[in-house]
């Protein structure tokens, strides 16, 4: 199979990772692709334009013009005038200030406009996440507080909606790329980068995490957020082996339409919330939070009471005897 025109060694080392991983880009898969102008989205534009002959891609960009600068609309022009003259068909959305008023509002009105893109078009979602990224993500997690899917977050796949787990599925084929390794494909490759002044903005807590935290773990031990993102793979895989296992361990305790209590109050009180926590989502309930699933556990100890809690819209758990039931207002 001959090379595509644009080749380096770039292309070969992301070409040969989809080789030994082709689920993470399937060949013939329609992307759209998420790029803001950044070094990261860019790079990964860039290697996919230039692999797509052999995976049999189609490809389309899509940009978020958040209207956080001055500058943001003539960058969106720009990018978009860049995209055609590489072929690709691009799609430019501009947010309100209503859209963007926070981090979380802005990630909101992204991931709902390209799902609204990826039902219109049967696609699904790239991103240029880098290991980097994921570093940062497990640090935030970690100082917010969280749990293995916290940790674990960042996925390479995962489904665009969590609600729609057979829909658009968001991939991020450059997590085990670094940001510096972005840098130099950009330079080597000798593409345009647009510099968002949002992302030197200390008032956004990734920012800092960014540009004051990393830097001083890299300096003292270098390497390490390639490390910290291997480490959030792996309990990534670990958190997935958990599920398997508790959806097996969930079929012994079935008991009618709910579970044996008896039965659950003999395990470990950890073993015991994971599999509340699995028994829960599987019915429907939104997520709880760790306190309460701890107080949970604790109410179900072995010659316990006979009790109740209102959960999240609606849903009521209850135990008496034998049985622990669940049910919906």
């Amino acid at each position: 199979m001959s090379k595509p025109p644009c080749w380096s060694s770039w292309h070969a080392r992301l070409h040969r990772q989809l080789l030994l991983e082709p689920w993470l880009l399937p060949k013939g898969q329609s992307l759209l692709l998420a790029v803001s102008g950044g070094q990261d989205s860019m790079a990964l534009v860039s290697l996919l334009i230039g692999l797509r002959h052999l995976h049999a891609w189609t490809l389309m960009v899509w940009h978020g013009d958040h209207g956080w600068h001055e500058r943001s609309g003539v960058i969106a022009l720009e990018l978009a005038d860049w995209c055609r003259s590489q072929g690709l068909s691009v799609q430019v959305n501009r947010a309100t200030s209503s859209d963007t008023g926070s981090e979380a509002a802005a990630r909101q009105w992204r991931y709902r406009e390209l799902a609204q893109m990826a039902r219109i078009h049967g696609q699904d979602v790239v991103t240029g996440h880098t290991a980097t990224d994921r570093a940062e993500t497990m640090l935030l997690q970690m100082a917010r507080g969280t749990d293995l899917a916290g940790l674990g977050s960042l996925r390479p796949q995962r489904p665009l909606q969590a609600e729609r787990p057979d829909g658009a599925q968001l991939r991020r084929p450059l997590l085990r790329f670094s940001r510096s390794e972005t840098e130099a494909i950009c330079r080597d490759l000798n593409l345009p980068v647009w510099i968002d002044p949002s992302n030197n903005d200390h008032a956004y807590a990734r920012n800092r995490i960014r540009h004051q935290v990393l830097p001083v773990l890299d300096d003292l031990h270098p390497g390490s957020s390639n490390r910290m993102a291997e480490l959030s793979e792996r309990v990534s895989r670990v958190q997935d082996i958990q599920r398997e296992l508790s959806h097996q361990a969930l079929l012994q305790l079935r008991l009618n339409s709910g579970l044996n209590r008896r039965e659950l109050g003999k395990l470990h009180r950890a073993t015991r919330r994971v599999l509340l926590a699995t028994w829960l989502s599987q019915r429907g309930v939104p997520t709880i939070d760790a306190k309460l699933l701890d107080e949970l556990s604790h109410r179900l100890d072995p010659g316990g009471a006979a009790g109740h809690c209102s959960l999240p819209n609606g849903w009521r758990l209850q135990w008496k005897g034998d049985a622990l039931m669940l049910d919906q207002a």
